[in-house]
């Protein structure tokens, strides 16, 4: 038996996708354990480009099961877009499984999603519309649309129409924008109820099954450390938890069966949406990270805020879910810059910062103190061992695990499952 989370160590888009591809190969089974298609994996396979959104990264791998788990918020239509495209490209998706008790986002969820966040003027979080903050806000609530609700036109009906009754006040009289008809959207959504009914299981045991079988089973999730709900950049944050802990809660497996967590890092950070972001820069340099790194949302295609590598929430993201190792992606993307800096610590007024300080108002005036290393100009992207990089990139890495105690296991190099460089093993044998 062996479990594996893979996490996001910073603000999510660090490159969870193709870190999940290539780990996926060694595994069984590949669980989304949360989020929705606020999310966005990039992942280059063979040469080709996939973009996924709620589907497991592990998916481009016939023989694997891929699973989205309970604590996942799922757009049926979108869901089904997804498979169409994946069909459309010679990907098996037979072996999908959706978890019965995943929330269901409506298209109350999605209207409210834009119209409160448009009511929040200079205030904005920078939510993608997509429904999701408002689906997690109905399961809180404990009037959410399961999975399973859609396959029951019994059960489906009258919590249907409970929510309506009250979403439309909110349209209404406190929006002002046109109520919802119930009755399309109660057939539409019966129609994907049985186009997805084949793949709805009890996903929970599905992965305990697998478990004990000893095999290998591998938890993805979506966003990043600095993205959780009650750990991140409050209020500038996701509605889930994309940290470990929320592999347990959104897959329904107990803390004792996972063995290690991965945490994925770029070798640089970024940013999208609002929120303080100590070591962004302004200036032809993160202009530069950006160009070179293609750094544009998966989803929203919004230009992402790029910086320095910044040890801080990298050495946060290791105590919140007790990372066992590091995967640093995008090495390549700083090749030909001089000098390469790393955050190592924040100034706030006269005193040094060494630990992510929980104060919102204290990390807003927080600055970076950096550490710089001497650049390389060579091409890496043909690298595929550590010792083949040039001395100075060596360096920076090694220095990324002496500043966060933690064994940089993967390299990536490149965006295609071979650019990587492995310097260790994450699934035992």
């Amino acid at each position: 038996m062996a479990a594996v989370v893979l996490i996001g160590a910073q603000w999510g888009d660090e490159g969870k996708g193709k870190i999940t591809d290539f780990l996926a190969e060694s595994a069984d089974m590949v669980v989304r354990y949360q989020g929705g298609n606020n999310a966005g994996h990039t992942v280059v396979a063979h040469g080709r480009e996939f973009k996924l959104h709620l589907i497991p990264s592990g998916i481009l791998y016939p023989e694997k099961t891929c699973v989205i788990g309970n604590g996942v918020v799922v757009d049926p239509a979108v869901l089904l877009e997804e498979l169409a495209y994946l069909t459309e490209r010679q990907v098996e998706t037979g072996k999908l499984l959706i978890s019965s008790n995943a929330q269901v986002i409506m298209p109350y969820h999605r209207l409210l999603d834009g119209l409160e966040e448009e009511a929040r003027g200079e205030s904005k979080i920078g939510t993608t519309k997509r429904g999701i903050g408002p689906c997690y806000m109905d399961k809180a609530a404990r009037i959410g649309i399961r999975v399973s609700d859609l396959l029951d036109p019994e059960e489906f009906e009258p919590k249907l129409r409970r929510n309506f009754q009250e979403k439309n006040i909110l349209l209404t009289k406190v929006f002002n924008a046109k109520p919802l008809e119930f009755q399309p959207i109660y057939e539409e959504y019966l129609k994907y109820g049985e186009q997805l009914r084949p793949l709805v299981t009890d996903s929970s045991l599905a992965i305990s099954q697998t478990l004990q079988a000893g095999q290998k089973v591998l938890f993805e999730g979506a966003q990043g450390t600095l993205l959780d709900l009650d750990h991140g950049t409050y209020p500038y944050v996701t509605s889930s938890h994309p940290i470990a802990g929320g592999a347990c809660v959104g897959a329904g497996v107990g803390p004792t069966r996972i063995n290690r967590v991965v945490g994925v890092a770029k070798a640089y950070t970024t940013r999208v949406g609002e929120g303080p972001f100590p070591t962004e820069l302004l200036d032809e340099t993160g202009e530069q990270i950006r160009a070179k790194g293609h750094e544009f949302g998966t989803t929203t295609g919004r230009a992402r805020r790029c910086g320095w590598f910044d040890a801080v929430i990298a050495r946060y993201a290791v105590r919140v879910s007790g990372i066992s190792d590091f995967a640093i992606t995008k090495l390549d993307v700083l090749t030909g810059l001089e000098h390469v800096k790393i955050c190592v610590g924040y100034r706030a007024g006269d005193e040094v910062l060494y630990e992510f300080p929980q104060s919102q108002k204290l990390f807003r005036k927080c600055e970076p103190v950096y550490e710089e290393l001497p650049g390389w100009s060579e091409d890496l992207s043909s690298v595929r061992r550590f010792e083949d990089l040039p001395i100075n990139a060596q360096n920076y890495i090694k220095r990324l695990e002496q500043l966060t105690e933690v064994p940089v296991t993967l390299v990536a190099v490149g965006p295609s499952r071979e650019q990587t460089i492995v310097r260790g093993k994450i699934f035992e044998d």
